[in-house]
């Protein structure tokens, strides 16, 4: 008896110390990636690890002292979440498919569908399960698990509205209303292409490996991309909107098909199957192990940033730059309005006003819009005409803060690295003149495009 409670202890320490580590990883900034991001991510991971061997280990003593299914389920949830955040700074296709294989064990074995309590925050933990599960199913272009998914995800929001009626549950059915959003306009663009890099379709990196088309003292390498959108009521799912998404793929090779390939069964080392019926099972996981396709070239690092405030993506701007490798170039994808659209013209649309109604307060907004010019000015001993000025990109929902205001000025001091610079905007014709200046800088390079077929050429 005393040894069955000296493993319940040692396991309630593990998962303390695990949560901790983890609650370090999560706090940290999305587009953190330097040296002290990797040491705090492998202490969270081992963590992890042990807490997970250790349960796989003691499994019945531990079932004996009180152990739920559903408090498996949560650490392989964690460990399924700390894969996806190592994906998402390092771009690397192996964390993605690692995450994917953790949310679906959880899913196949039923973690939390048994043995479940009253307990509301039992119940968010499985909310939030499916939520992380969709993101990366969706990224993947899973669309039969996405939809599959969603589905099971409404299922679960009805059990818990007729579980506990007193409790509203309005925000996870608008993460419902967002997914179904997503996927419904996402999937009306079909495309015998994908949109990732496909060797099949796409020259392979090696025939192009560098950017030597518009530099040519330089062999530029693709290392790090920044991806951002501000719109008002754009498709987006969790922080990640249709316009990074799509962004997304066309900045990462798709992995061929050997890739892929998993052990769809356990095995107990003696030939046999291992029985998953119990409150635990066996995850391989390695984090060392490398998976990495080795028949392409690396994926660029890339940070999303949804709705950032001008300052917050200078900030990441000048991060990356900072970190940026010698010889190495950065793309930076802004998608923004370049008009201001007030939050009255929002509430109209969303309470049903007439389209008459709403073009009337948006024309008499756009007339007493400020113009965003300044006067010109030196940067680094150049004299910039007022024309770098005059227009700008709206990342906010009001027109009266400067705050909100990018300048295409904004963006020149990073060209002193190399620099690919792409704007989706209706007002992108005001960067082309900065363009124009930066191309003429010795210490960097900015480009403006849009098109798929240059966007060969960095990788």
């Amino acid at each position: 008896m005393s040894e069955v409670c000296d493993d319940w202890r040692t396991f309630r320490a593990l998962v303390e110390a695990a949560e901790k580590k983890y609650a370090r990883v999560r706090d940290l900034p999305p587009y953190e990636r330097g040296v002290a991001y990797g040491h705090l991510f492998h202490k969270a991971f081992k963590a992890h690890m042990r807490l997970w061997k250790f349960q796989q280990v003691n499994r019945n003593s531990l079932v004996e002292s009180g152990l739920k299914r559903w408090e498996i389920g949560e650490i392989a949830s964690r460990i399924g979440q700390l894969y996806f955040s190592q994906y998402m700074r390092t771009s690397e296709a192996r964390f993605l498919l690692e995450a994917y294989v953790f949310y679906e064990a959880i899913l196949s074995r039923k973690y939390f569908k048994r043995g479940k309590s009253n307990d509301l925050k039992v119940w968010a933990k499985e909310l939030r399960f499916y939520a992380r599960f969709l993101l990366v199913a969706l990224i993947l272009n899973h669309t039969k698990k996405v939809n599959m998914l969603v589905e099971r995800f409404k299922a679960v929001i009805e059990d818990c509205k007729a579980t506990f009626r007193e409790t509203n549950f309005r925000e996870w059915k608008a993460v419902v209303q967002d997914i179904v959003r997503f996927v419904k306009v996402d999937t009306a663009f079909t495309s015998d292409q994908p949109l990732r890099y496909c060797p099949s379709f796409d020259s392979h990196s090696s025939s192009i490996p560098y950017v030597t088309l518009f530099h040519a003292k330089k062999a530029l390498k693709f290392r790090d991309a920044i991806l951002t959108s501000f719109h008002l009521n754009e498709v987006k799912f969790a922080e990640v909107t249709l316009d990074t998404h799509r962004m997304l793929q066309c900045l990462e090779w798709e992995p061929n098909g050997s890739f892929y390939k998993k052990h769809s069964s356990d095995s107990n080392g003696n030939g046999g199957f291992v029985d998953h019926s119990g409150a635990s099972g066996i995850i391989e996981m390695n984090l060392s192990l490398d998976t990495s396709d080795s028949t392409l070239p690396p994926n660029p690092r890339k940070a999303i940033l949804y709705h950032p405030s001008v300052t917050h993506l200078i900030a990441v701007i000048a991060t990356v730059c900072e970190e940026l490798p010698q010889e190495s170039v950065v793309l930076i994808y802004l998608s923004a309005p370049g008009k201001p659209v007030q939050d009255k013209v929002l509430r109209i649309e969303s309470s049903g006003g007439s389209s008459k109604s709403s073009k009337s307060i948006i024309s008499s907004e756009t007339s007493q819009e400020r113009v965003c010019s300044t006067s010109g000015s030196d940067v680094d001993g150049c004299k910039i005409s007022s024309n770098y000025y005059n227009g700008c990109l709206w990342l906010g929902p009001k027109g009266r803060d400067g705050s909100n205001v990018l300048y295409p000025a904004d963006i020149i001091p990073f060209t002193r690295r190399p620099l690919f610079l792409i704007i989706d905007s209706d007002n992108s014709q005001a960067f082309k003149a900065g363009n124009s200046w930066c191309r003429e800088r010795r210490d960097g390079c900015s480009i403006s495009f849009t098109s798929k077929t240059i966007l060969q050429e960095i990788f």
